[in-house]
């Protein structure tokens, strides 16, 4: 059985500009090319389409995952291509778009975020390495902050800013444990101050954020020089733009900003551009990227980070209400094994066949389902992503339960036969973006920050209620008084269960929502509740995926997965 990357390496490509013509109507003259298999479109030419009509807006979403993941970005590749097929005949076409990945998962845990099997987007080495270099903008746009800060103090700190309250932190695109806490300034007077200081990974810099949020080059660096950096010891907030930093900083996210196309093994086009991560910031892939697909496509697929508990809720309360997007239809992706996963198997034992441990798993689903259907207000159809261990007894049990609770789940086979295994599911699509659809939020602009994230534990995760300690209480109710109640919350916490504790696995219900930090975001324009243990900056597994990546003596690279 051939690996993920050699299937990639073995498909034919089409040049990028070839694609971009003959897929989606762009001449040549509006393309950065990247090589012959990448390219940048200008900002000018999308900004040119904004009096089209949009397409249809499919939301792909998934079941609270394994440490392993479910295959929620195969499935939108599959899917898309699925689309292409079932919508040639009416002469419509689809378009996929996705978020960048990170190099801390793929070179620990989860691997690449390129798809999978016959449903992947290529030049896959590419797009999970360096691609086009955007994340590298963005983490030298964030220190770039970090260094001014630090400068502006050792050079007799004029604003006044208070050392002990600066919030702003350093970030590197790889998971590395020993920089969460470190001490910078040694060595001297010449070196500045000492203080303490750490590392986040950028994609969790506010810098991401507003890099997928903005909606052109003006308002990114409207949105970057409002981001708080700290206070001074009165407690008045210091912005990037008192540092004069924020033209410096937008100038080199400048060219980052374009969304980057490539396509599928099947050739169809993708955008994949932004990728801030879904337990921490808020999952999505960028406004600019998502609109201009709406104006080229009939139909556009996209993903939200994990389950429909973080990602499809902060696709809806933050990225939906800012930039006025509307799902016609969400895809929720289950596994057989993560349903096992749920009903009380481990990893190790979920290839084996367990019908009890499936029935006590599918719990986790249904309340995901729930969620989509009753919180969100969207229809929706959940995709059996098939792997090759499941059972036809386990497929069936699947089935019959979710068409007896009056839900449509449709085994699909995207992963070995590409967008033919995955047909049914985008007829299925098809139907139901012509269905009515209200999409709602799960709470009002106007509700306080403590309401909204009580509306989210409670109606979203099934808690009981929520709790913060003294002094994030008063932080909470500061930055309220402050203004910033208006803002959307983004929930940082576990993936792995609707609860803090990623060990209450299934649909645990009743339990207490801790919130032990809270940090603002005044340029992404919302506040970061942090719950749980969950970390800014993860670390590498005992054996990290990076241990299997290698380059032959022809430039061949192997191990990416």
């Amino acid at each position: 059985m051939l690996s993920d990357i050699e299937i990639a390496q073995k498909a034919p490509i089409q040049r990028i500009a070839e694609l971009a013509r003959e897929r989606l109507g762009i001449a040549s003259e509006h393309l950065e090319p990247y090589g012959h298999y990448k390219a940048k479109i200008h900002l000018d030419y999308l900004n040119s389409l904004q009096d089209r009509p949009d397409g249809k807006l499919v939301l792909v979403t998934a079941i609270s995952p394994t440490p392993a993941g479910e295959g929620k970005t195969t499935t939108t590749v599959g899917l898309g291509d699925a689309l292409n097929r079932v919508l040639k005949a009416a002469g419509k076409k689809a378009m996929i778009c996705l978020r960048e990945p990170s190099l801390g998962p793929v070179f620990g845990l989860k691997g690449g975020a390129a798809g999978g099997g016959f449903s992947q987007v290529v030049p896959m080495e590419d797009i999970n390495l360096h691609f086009t270099g955007d994340f590298s903008a963005i983490a030298l746009a964030h220190n770039l902050l970090s260094a001014l800060i630090d400068n502006h103090v050792h050079h007799g700190n004029e604003l006044g800013i208070d050392v002990r309250r600066l919030t702003w932190k350093r970030v590197v695109d790889m998971n590395d444990r020993a920089l969460r806490q470190i001490t910078v300034g040694l060595g001297g007077a010449a070196n500045g101050y000492p203080r303490e200081d750490g590392f986040d990974i950028v994609v969790a810099s506010e810098i991401m954020a507003i890099f997928c949020l903005a909606t052109s080059l003006g308002d990114l660096k409207e949105r970057i020089g409002n981001i708080v950096i700290g206070t001074t010891a009165s407690g008045k907030p210091i912005r990037a733009r008192d540092l004069h930093a924020h033209g410096a900083m937008a100038a080199l996210l400048r060219d980052a900003l374009a969304p980057n196309l490539v396509q599928t093994l099947e050739h169809t086009p993708a955008f994949i551009h932004g990728g801030p991560f879904a337990n921490i910031a808020h999952g999505c892939n960028s406004v600019l990227a998502t609109r201009s697909a709406l104006k080229l496509a009939d139909y556009v697929v996209t993903e939200a980070g994990f389950g429909a508990d973080l990602g499809a809720e902060k696709f809806i309360d933050i990225k939906c209400r800012k930039a006025n997007l509307r799902p016609s239809a969400v895809v929720i992706v289950a596994t057989l094994r993560a349903l096992k996963y749920h009903g009380g198997m481990e990893v190790a034992e979920v290839a084996r066949e367990d019908l009890a441990a499936l029935e006590r798993g599918m719990v986790n689903l249904e309340r995901h389902v729930e969620n989509v259907r009753e919180r969100y207000g969207l229809p929706c159809v959940v995709a059996l992503n098939h792997r090759t261990h499941d059972t036809a007894a386990e497929v069936d049990l699947l089935l019959s339960r979710l068409a007896a609770r009056g839900t449509k789940a449709i085994l699909a086979r995207h992963w070995a036969q590409g967008g033919a295994g995955a047909a049914e599911l985008a007829n299925e699509v098809v139907r139901l973006c012509d269905q009515p659809s209200k999409m709602r939020f799960v709470y009002e602009d106007d509700a306080s920050l403590w309401d909204k994230m009580k509306a989210i534990a409670t109606r979203v995760y099934g808690a009981a209620d929520i709790h913060a300690d003294s002094k994030i209480r008063s932080q909470i109710e500061r930055l309220q008084s402050d203004g910033y109640g208006r803002y959307p919350v983004c929930v940082a916490k576990t993936q792995y269960s609707f609860s803090t504790d990623a060990k209450l696995r299934g649909a645990p219900s009743d339990h207490i929502v801790n919130v032990r930090e809270v940090r603002l975001a005044a340029g992404a324009q919302f506040v970061v509740m942090i719950c749980g243990d969950v970390m800014t900056m993860p670390g590498l597994p005992r054996s990290p995926a990076a241990h299997s990546i290698d380059i032959d003596d022809n430039g061949r690279i192997v191990g990416l997965f």
